[in-house]
């Protein structure tokens, strides 16, 4: 039992606990099915069963906590200041979370919000301060209400990539919800760039005037702001809709295929050209008029895609990129064709409004990119004149093995926002205000990517800072009666509550 049996890194010191949760599951388990000898391989297989479990969370903060200490010089020491080392440190196991403080020491917490607040720029007074999630947050000339990114997610529902009342709606309806950000899914520069035939693109004027649309419609009747995130597929197109197979290659209507080599992305897909300097130069052309429709758009952000296997991903990444010339072999090679592209669209977008890069912070598999590399680029990104990196990873080979679990992308944010200086989104199983306020307080992003939540709740920021009690956040004026009733069923809820 305890550490005999599983050891936890004694950062949390959690040995002792283990061993008496084990010996009361196990007393259990002998109570339940009986203490016969013919009972004890149930009794063992439950037991071990429904311990798995706890252990496997106490040992995944114990990890946390082991490389909390192990970076904190590189990391923190030098970067943080004070009151937000002190709470990195508290959190650093990623158990004890930013609500979970407040039940420790409320007035420490509180205390801590009024400096975060002050240091986010709003004028603190006596009533209660808006937590890390809801503080402004501003990038350029840019300024976000909240921390809250509705995250890019594919909506397979475009006609020659044309946006349609769907899109209007879908994405009207989050930024009524309260998300700071809202954008939409990977906009391809070209009909032969787009993952699907359903995907968004922007390579002529009626997709920019849908755009317009949708931006006019935002900026007028919320306080979002609106970003396109422009990409290409590269090996990952011509596939069917995600719900006709995902991944699976058209079996008509399908178009060649690019990337950095020819290397397909599952056994059965498409072979794609490796690209040659004219290839480039198209694209490259592509990607430029793409901004040119972005900025009629009167869109407030731009992201460039360099994630998820697509084609600028795969001039990163050693699994796709098997190239022997001058852009393949080191970081440097793998990184000068998205550098090219980022750099010429960085020149012609306003400078008074940010550019971000989406990176695959982790291949998760052999060989391929690790959140070592991922910070390599970063810095690349970072010295091009990037302004933010948005920090997803994995979907690059069909080998990957994640490590999946609650916040478990924040990591690759917290090592490339606080080693290599520049602000990040943190995204991936971010469910709730709890994990927010926590990654933002403790400096592991400046900003939350909220995705499925997001689709599952249109007004997820709304609610969610009801669900905190905070009934300070504006709702539009037309469902402010909803606001009322909402919040006056969470108190009767907790009311009727029983008491833990």
């Amino acid at each position: 039992m305890g550490d005999a049996a599983h050891t936890a890194h004694f950062a949390i010191g959690s040995g002792t606990k283990l061993a008496i949760d084990d010996a009361i599951e196990l007393t259990r388990q002998f109570q339940i099915h009986g203490h016969e000898k013919d009972k004890i391989p149930a009794v063992l297989d439950t037991y071990e069963e429904i311990r798995r479990v706890d252990v496997a969370r106490i040992q995944n903060a114990a990890r946390n906590a082991m490389e909390w200490f192990e970076v904190v010089g590189r990391r923190y020491a030098d970067t943080l200041e004070p009151p937000q080392f002190m709470y990195s440190m508290l959190t650093r196991s990623q158990r004890i979370s930013h609500e979970n403080l407040r039940l420790r020491d409320k007035t420490w917490l509180e205390g801590y919000e009024r400096w975060f607040a002050e240091k986010s720029g709003l004028a603190v007074g006596n009533d209660r301060c808006l937590p890390p999630m809801f503080t402004p947050y501003r990038l350029r000339d840019v300024q976000l209400v909240n921390r809250i990114v509705m995250s890019p997610m594919a909506m397979y529902s475009a006609q020659d990539g044309v946006m349609n009342d769907f899109h209007i709606i879908h994405l009207g309806s989050r930024a009524l919800g309260g998300a700071g950000l809202i954008f939409a899914e990977m906009t391809c520069v070209t009909p032969d760039a787009r993952i699907t035939p359903g995907c968004l693109g922007l390579w002529n004027e009626e997709q920019a005037g849908q755009w317009r649309r949708l931006v006019d419609f935002v900026h007028t009747s919320s306080a979002a702001k609106v970003g396109i995130q422009i990409g290409h597929a590269g090996r990952k197109g011509a596939t069917k809709l995600a719900w006709e197979g995902i991944d699976q290659p058209l079996t008509e209507g399908d178009w060649p295929l690019i990337s950095a080599s020819s290397v397909p992305y599952l056994k059965h897909s498409q072979v794609p050209k490796a690209m040659d300097r004219a290839d480039m130069d198209r694209v490259k052309a592509d990607f430029i008029r793409s901004t040119e429709l972005a900025i009629e758009t009167g869109a407030d952000w731009l992201e460039l895609h360099c994630a998820h296997g697509y084609l600028l991903s795969s001039f990163l990444s050693p699994l796709t990129n098997l190239r022997g010339d001058e852009y393949g072999g080191s970081h440097e090679n793998r990184a000068r064709y998205p550098l090219e592209v980022f750099k010429a669209i960085r020149a012609i977008w306003p400078a008074h409004k940010p550019i971000s890069i989406r990176l695959s912070c982790h291949d998760w598999t052999d060989g391929g990119n690790t959140p070592e590399d991922a910070a390599i680029f970063a810095a690349m990104f970072k010295e091009a004149g990037a302004d933010l990196i948005d920090c997803s990873s994995g979907q690059v080979s069909k080998q990957e093995k994640p490590v999946y679990g609650r916040l478990f992308q924040t990591p690759f944010s917290d090592k490339i926002r606080n080693e290599i200086g520049i602000p990040t989104i943190a995204v991936g199983a971010i469910s709730e205000a709890d994990h927010a306020n926590s990654i933002i307080a403790a400096g592991r992003a400046d900003l939350c990517a909220v995705a499925r939540p997001h689709l599952a709740d249109p007004a997820w920021a709304l609610h969610e800072a009801a669900k905190i009690g905070l009934t300070s956040i504006p709702w539009p004026k037309q469902y402010l009666s909803g606001k009322i009733q909402y919040e006056t069923n969470l108190a009767r809820a907790a009311t009727a509550a029983p008491a833990k």
